[in-house]
Order: C-alpha cells, then structure tokens, then sequence
C-alpha cells in the first residue's frame, strides 16, 4: 500500500531525483530535453507546470522553449506541438497566478 501523505506526488519526486542523479546535462539542457519528451508524450499542463520554475531558473528562455517544439514537430506532429504549445501557456498562467496573488486575495 502506498505510504505517506502525497505517495504518489513523492514517487514521481523520487524518481525524478535518481533520473537527475544520473545524467551529466546542465540544467538548461536536461529541462529542453524533458520539454521535447513532454510535448511528444502529450503532457497535460500540469506536467509542464512541474518544469516552468527549474527552466526559468536554469536561464532557458521563452525562445528556446519555442525552438524546441519547432524542433520537434516533424517528429511528433503540428497537432501535437499546438496542444503543447496550449498546454505550456496555461502553465505559465497558472504558475504566474500562483506567485502573484489578485487584490481580493491580497485582502483576504
């Protein structure tokens, strides 16, 4: 039975520790690397969620997130790269309305 509190929010957390643990890709290229493999898996936004905050503060810039899925579209598809390119806006609206509060949140 899983333990713990988030037990599956802690097994991702882990894994994803032992997959850092293993690779000798500076931070800016291991996150546009996870970035082509979410857009070819058809990550929901969550999942690119979980990588907005490590890419920017790894320094990978706006353009670069877009070179990735024009590098990747003959691969996976203009669909694909369009639901990505969706997908990774509403996660940076959500990360940027997790980290600035609206006014009536602010009186609160």
């Amino acid at each position: 039975m899983a333990t713990g509190e988030a037990p599956v929010l802690e097994a991702l957390t882990d894994i994803n520790a032992v997959s850092l643990a293993r690779v000798e890709l500076d931070p800016a290229a291991l996150l546009m690397v996870r970035i082509a493999a979410l857009v070819a898996v058809d990550a929901p936004p969550a999942s690119y969620l979980l990588h907005v905050a490590p890419a920017v503060e790894s320094g990978v810039k706006l353009d670069d997130v877009q070179d990735v899925l024009v590098a990747v579209a003959p691969i996976v598809g203009a669909p694909r790269v369009l639901r990505a390119a969706a997908a990774i806006t509403e996660a940076l609206g959500l990360a940027i309305a997790m980290t600035n509060p609206t006014a009536d949140e602010a009186d609160a």
